[in-house]
């Protein structure tokens, strides 16, 4: 038999397919995917196909809603690649439980939930820039920001004098400064008990956190709730839905207005009147809280928007900020330009900022574009993506007869947020969208009373859209960005000098153990510490012995340097299980409050002899 006739199935000849299956065990170049995929290429490949061995053209970074979690899938694969725990515990990676992550999570590590709604990564010079990923904790009031280079949680703080942070957005020139978060329900100030039955002193704000430091920098008090948020391309906006003008409590007290706003924040102004000293401070929070509430404020702008309005989205060429009315058939363009005119005192209705109101169907709430000019419109009611021209649209809004409406694709069903790629940047580039939608029924198998939502990817190069995959996805993502993969350089080992874990490494230096070589027990009184070493299949501690109601620290540094080789401490019966990346540190703390012996094994598969890598904790009564 020829070298040609026995191919594997890949296109190369047993001698190509060996000597680069040698090259990879060797550590160096795997087979490429061109050369993988040279078979899929000669049939005629679909062009929304990615063949085993090819990669995706973009990462789609998805909000995990209430798993509170963050999840990375490949565009146009749809494939997920990976999950970030933010804001949940992770029994895999010992998320919430390692030292390291208790760190991170601070005070707040008590929760064991959370509720994550919109991701959104760092910028510079409008657009992304593969630093950070930043999200909200709605169920607890927090946010948290990740590193691109890692994957990892890196910081999560709670938002003080509000409740339930919704909306969340970056700056985005120069680079991201503010992260800017809507706080959606409305308490009293100070929340201590004192106001309970008095909603007219219910309040809400948008704080700013520096991306870079995390500190909160200040407050800005509005009248109504806010929903969303987004800013333009200069740096001195801001604009946030806002419902419940009405100051209700109880849905029908929220549902009387037929307008509600869009508030815009003149960012440069808050920051004068902090720097001024026009600000107050709440109850034991030290963070500035200027008053932007009445039609007449100088740092805001209410705009009159129909009705509970819900999405609002920058277009990418930084003309327009679009409301999308959610209980009104309309979507509400302002104009970045009129704004200006506004905060100069030259215009004086807040609605003389509007340039267009499309009517486009039902349930309006989230606007998407492609960077050619046309606006994408999820219809919650109709189940439906709207394409939509904004041009036309500010035409027909001047008096001229112009239809705007270009398509209307039906979805399954009920879609929320719709992302096209790369469209929250200045490079929008009108290839792919995807819809993310709340009901699934009839598309997949079903699997109990629970089932899964229905994330639908769009083609929209072309005049025409077109559904081309359904995705199912555990509830309930309610946002996602697709950031195309020339703008995100992950590691593939970690470095020793990460600070990630730079506090466990410092701990070691004070017990004098250098974590690359030493494998010891260490005992201050009823507190032990255990430092070994692991490289594929063994632990650098066959076994330790404790005492019954010692607290016990174990800390585990993977010195194994290939790229995907991860191992896994997991103690039996003791509810201990953590990642340890190539290269990582990784340490958990526990009182050994159970006597006998007790294995450890590695979790992660990561050896012909995975199964064998283990050793004892003898626990003495």
């Amino acid at each position: 038999m020829s070298d040609r006739e026995h191919d594997h199935g890949t296109g190369l000849s047993r001698r190509e397919f060996l000597g680069f299956t040698a090259a990879g065990a060797a550590g160096t170049a795997l087979v490429p995917a061109s050369l993988l995929s040279r078979q899929a290429h000669a049939a005629g490949k679909s062009k929304y196909e990615v063949a085993p061995g090819e990669l995706d053209e973009y990462y789609g970074f998805w909000s995990g809603g209430h798993s509170g979690e963050i999840r990375v899938l490949g565009i146009p694969s749809m494939r997920e690649l990976m999950r970030i725990p933010v804001f949940n515990r992770d029994s895999a990676t010992g998320w919430g439980q390692t030292n390291e992550s208790k760190r991170i999570l601070g005070e707040s590590a008590r929760f064991q939930n959370g509720d994550t709604h919109h991701v959104h990564m760092s910028y510079t010079d409008g657009t992304y820039d593969g630093r950070y990923l930043f999200v909200n904790d709605k169920a607890n009031t927090r946010i948290a920001r990740i590193r691109c280079d890692i994957m990892k949680t890196d910081k999560v703080i709670t938002i003080p004098n509000v409740a339930a942070i919704h909306g969340l957005r970056l700056q985005k020139v120069p680079k991201t400064g503010y992260v800017l978060c809507c706080a959606e329900f409305r308490i009293p100030h100070p929340n201590d008990g004192r106001f309970l039955d008095e909603p007219d002193k219910y309040h809400t704000m948008l704080t700013a956190v520096d991306a870079d430091t995390m500190e909160i920098k200040w407050q800005i008090i509005v009248d109504g709730n806010l929903d969303n948020v987004d800013t333009d391309y200069t740096g001195k906006y801001a604009a946030a839905t806002c419902y419940n003008s009405e100051g209700g409590v109880t849905l029908p007290e929220m549902m009387k207005a037929d307008r509600d706003w869009t508030v815009v924040f003149n960012i440069p102004r808050i920051e004068e009147a902090v720097r001024q000293g026009k600000y107050t401070t709440i109850g034991d929070s030290k963070v500035p809280v200027v008053d932007g509430r009445g039609k007449n404020n100088p740092y805001t702008l209410y705009v009159p928007t129909p009705k509970s309005p819900h999405g609002v989205n920058m277009s990418p060429d930084g003309k327009y900020f679009i409301s999308n009315g959610k209980l009104s058939p309309t979507c509400t363009v302002i104009s970045v330009d009129l704004i200006d005119k506004w905060f100069a005192g030259k215009l004086k209705d807040p609605r003389d900022v509007v340039v267009a109101e499309p009517e486009l169907g039902l349930g309006p709430l989230h606007t998407t574009f492609d960077g050619r000019g046309y606006a994408y419109t999820t219809l919650f009611i109709d189940s439906q993506v709207v394409k939509w021209s904004i041009a036309d649209a500010i035409r027909a809004y001047r008096g001229e007869k112009v239809d705007y409406i270009r398509q209307k694709l039906d979805v399954h069903y009920q879609p929320g947020h719709l992302k096209a790629s790369m469209a929250e940047t200045k490079e929008a580039d009108g290839k792919w969208a995807v819809s993310l939608c709340k009901f699934s029924k009839d598309r997949f198998l079903p699997v109990g009373v629970l089932r899964a939502e229905n994330d639908q990817l769009i083609d929209i190069s072309g005049e025409k859209m077109k559904l081309v995959h359904d995705g199912p996805t555990f509830p309930e993502p309610h946002d996602a960005i697709i950031v195309h993969r020339s703008k995100v350089h992950p590691r593939k080992v970690w470095r020793r000098d990460d600070p990630y874990f730079a506090e466990t490494v410092a701990m070691a230096k004070r017990h004098g153990v250098v974590l690359e070589r030493d494998n010891k027990v260490i005992r201050e009184g009823n507190k032990v510490y255990v430092y070994m070493t692991s490289v594929a299949p063994n632990y650098g501690l066959k076994e330790f012995r404790v005492k019954k109601g010692d607290e016990v620290t174990v800390v585990v540094t993977n010195l194994d340097k290939i790229e995907d080789l991860t191992h896994g401490f997991c103690i039996v019966n003791y509810g201990i299980n953590m990642e340890i990346g190539p290269q990582q540190t990784s340490s958990v703390t526990f009182v050994a409050d159970q006597p006998g012996v007790h294995w450890y094994y590695c979790t992660w598969f990561c050896h012909a002899l995975h199964l064998e890598m283990r050793g004892r904790m003898l626990v003495e009564p």
